[in-house]
């Protein structure tokens, strides 16, 4: 009976070509994971360096091997198309600048106090030594307690962020490639699972690093427990989770499509939560300041890359038929998000805190470009992700590197008054990437914008354009307040000081090089963005 059915029911073919791109992320973070297993301690860092860098580098050479493929693979659960080699490609640049934020490593002096046996950070910075490494050398240890103390004295560096993160980035590339609703919701889950342990791995602020970890875990729980009852929802509505099938189920229904429209509506929690949209958005602040500042970087590129490019194949490829009922939806909540991210960036004195409503503020601007529905929105938003991506990894890499007289992140605003006295190349390039986030002509933040309200006003939502226009306005000001802090305010009594770590400035430079050249000459990749924008159901 066995060999009958074996001959009758062919078994379904895998295309491992079309997956390169993942299969050789998740065989590094296996590789990673065997390495934090078995290596000697002092083999690990240079092992995880040679996989991280090295998966990233094969996987991107698979995605620019496989441009132009369109396809389908594993049972029509992933699709490989121009949309999705695009996203996996941008993901893949920001997390090679991501990963080698969290490489960096810095040796700290230890110098002794009065007493024996305890060691004081503030002495070791006056000696000369500046703490790079941004992770807890023992995450499992309570904050402060003596086995903390006597693994920071040993030198203890924690590498198991780097199998984590690839596992993240595994599943960063499967979630805009996400071809059915159930892949997609696998894919949500090994993005999240590790983004939520390496926030709370902060070596500063343990406290506040725990708080953010599992308020963004509850917060992601509950998220996705909405996007498994849209997935139910729509499957009672269709009979399939496929995009495809749900399309053609919608297009065949004549009557009330209510049941489709609140599965719609309960997925779109779930994937605007990671986009950080309004009313989604009160973990993005309190996670991006907690968690270390590497791991914000890594998180606020590729999860809204990701998020967004998933959020584009449902409406798209999915619930094309139901347009009509989704597009208002998205322009409201594309309003409130710019407006909100706008206002409440304003009053804040933390730059990470600053950041992250500038970050929600453009999800808002991402949203306009999904909201228009049509070609050229498709196109713009690629555009907008490409540059925000490279931008905001940048942006957040130059944080690292401004402290305060102990040595830690001097996140404080305050703190940061006279910088351009200071370090005039670093208060430079931070001015370039906040110009750029302002969307001021010559950066790729401005080519970002005009190309998703183009697309917008073309889709017949003026409104929006305007509302995005005065939201953008609202932007400059704070983001201008902060070049006018750096270059034309006396300096505090307690001056921060610039590190100058090479890798991280290495991500500092190819970043602002990035936002210049798009702003400059953006076709080239405008170009590769409308030629991308295109769909396998």
């Amino acid at each position: 009976m066995s060999q009958l059915l074996a001959a009758t029911v062919p078994a379904p073919s895998i295309e491992y070509g079309l997956l390169s791109p993942m299969l050789v992320v998740f065989a590094a973070a296996v590789a990673g994971v065997l390495v934090e297993a078995f290596a000697p301690r002092s083999w690990r860092y240079p092992l995880h360096l040679l996989l991280g860098f090295g998966g990233c580098a094969g996987a991107l050479a698979a995605v620019i091997a496989l441009s132009g493929t369109h396809a389908t693979a594993v049972v029509d659960a992933v699709a490989v198309d121009g949309v999705t080699l695009f996203l996996q490609g941008t993901i893949l640049v920001t997390a090679i600048l991501g990963l080698a934020l969290i490489a960096e490593r810095g040796v700290e002096s230890r110098v002794r106090r009065e007493g024996p046996g305890t060691w004081s950070r503030a002495a070791a910075v006056a000696a000369g030594a500046v703490p790079v490494d941004a992770f807890t050398p023992q995450a499992a240890a309570m904050p402060g307690s003596p086995d903390e103390q006597a693994a920071a004295r040993a030198g203890i560096t924690t590498t198991e962020v780097f199998p984590l993160a690839l596992f993240a980035l595994g599943g960063l590339l499967l979630f805009p490639a996400s071809n059915d609703l159930l892949t997609m919701f696998v894919a949500l889950e090994v993005l999240s699972l590790p983004l939520y342990l390496l926030c709370g791995l902060a070596r500063r602020q343990r406290l506040l690093s725990q708080e953010s970890a599992l308020k963004y875990f509850l917060l992601g729980a509950f998220s996705s427990a909405f996007f498994l009852y849209g997935t139910a929802l729509l499957y009672g509505y269709a009979g399939t989770v496929r995009f495809a099938g749900i399309a053609d189920a919608i297009g065949r229904d004549g009557d009330s499509k209510t049941l489709a429209v609140l599965g719609v509506a309960m997925l779109a929690v779930g994937l605007l939560f990671k986009v950080g949209a309004v009313p989604f958005q009160s973990w993005v602040p309190d996670v991006y300041q907690g968690a270390p500042t590497p791991v914000t970087a890594f998180m606020a590129a590729g999860t809204k890359i990701a998020a967004v490019g998933a959020l584009l194949r449902l409406v798209q490829v999915a619930v094309p038929g139901l347009r009509e009922d989704w597009r208002p939806l998205l322009a409201a909540i594309a309003i409130a998000t710019m407006a909100v991210g706008a206002i409440m960036a304003v009053t804040q004195t933390d730059v990470k805190r600053m950041l992250a409503y500038s970050s929600v503020a453009h999800a808002g601007f991402m949203l306009t470009g999904v909201a228009a529905a049509n070609s050229d929105g498709v196109s713009a938003v690629l555009f907008y992700l490409a540059a925000y991506g490279i931008g905001t990894v940048g942006a957040f890499a130059v944080v690292t590197l401004v402290r305060d007289a102990a040595g830690e992140e001097a996140t404080a605003l305050a703190a940061w008054a006279g910088l351009g006295r200071r370090s005039p190349w670093l208060a430079t390039v931070f001015a370039l990437f906040l110009l750029s986030f302002a969307g001021i002509p010559l950066t790729s933040g401005f080519v970002s914008k005009f190309a998703v309200f183009t697309a917008a006003g073309a889709g017949g939502y003026t409104a929006l354009v305007i509302v995005g226009v005065i939201a953008s306005a609202v932007a400059a000001f704070f983001y201008i307040r902060v070049i006018v802090l750096m270059f034309f305010t006396d300096p505090p009594a307690d001056v921060a000081r610039v590190v100058e770590p090479p890798l991280t400035s290495a991500v500092v430079a190819v970043s602002a090089a990035a936002t210049l050249v798009l702003g400059v000459v953006p076709q080239p990749l405008l170009d590769l963005a409308d030629k991308a924008a295109t769909f396998t159901r």
